[in-house]
């Protein structure tokens, strides 16, 4: 299941990183609880959280492949709105959180930011993910452009900074099922942006 890291950034670019080799993460009795410590001692001196997404997405990593209850996951998407969304794990005061996401195929999400950093990996399916960033328009101050897109399968991490503007699409004839993990939501910095009016509320 080894594939590619990518870092995506508020300019709108984006970057395939170098990754541990599956074989230097494998580890005996390897479980979330362990994945949730490491990650809170990662993060817990940083003062710029996302200066860590290349220790988070090793981590990350990591859990995929020695956790066979989190490859395994098998959430379905909602007939209704073609999403679902599983928490994994929530405690009061923990700053992190930890899910399964589900998209049938042709579901598009909305364009937008986390207000936080995010960490994301494809367990199941194809997604494309398409990033963008402001344009700095003096009449459309949350105008928005395009500036390029990937197609990610299995095995792959995606990690934003808590700028970085994306959209997301299941590609392919089966459902995408991935873990998302994020830092703390800042809610007055996470937007949704309109590409038709040119604008951006906080969601």
């Amino acid at each position: 299941m080894q594939g590619k890291d990518w870092l995506i950034t508020g300019d709108g670019q984006y970057q395939a990183c170098k990754s541990k080799r599956e074989w230097d993460l494998i580890r005996e009795n390897y479980r979330l609880y362990r994945f949730l410590t490491e990650l809170e001692d990662v993060l817990s001196n940083a003062e710029n959280e996302s200066e860590r997404l290349p220790d988070i997405r090793m981590l990350v990593r990591r859990l995929i492949i020695n956790s066979y209850w989190v490859r395994s996951q098998n959430l379905e998407p909602c007939p209704k709105t073609g999403t679902s969304v599983s928490l994994l794990y929530n405690e009061l005061g923990f700053p992190f959180t930890v899910q399964t996401v589900a998209f049938s195929p042709g579901v598009v999400s909305t364009i937008h930011n986390h207000g936080t950093w995010a960490a994301i990996a494809i367990l199941k399916g194809q997604e494309k993910n398409t990033f963008w960033r402001q344009s700095y328009h003096p009449d459309f101050p949350d105008k928005i452009e395009q500036t390029g897109e990937v197609i990610l399968s299995p095995g792959d991490i995606i990690s934003l900074t808590p700028d970085a503007i994306h959209s997301v699409e299941a590609v392919g004839d089966e459902p995408t099922l991935t873990f998302n993990l994020y830092g703390e939501t800042k809610p007055k910095e996470r937007f949704e942006f309109d590409i038709a009016s040119h604008t951006a509320k906080n969601f």
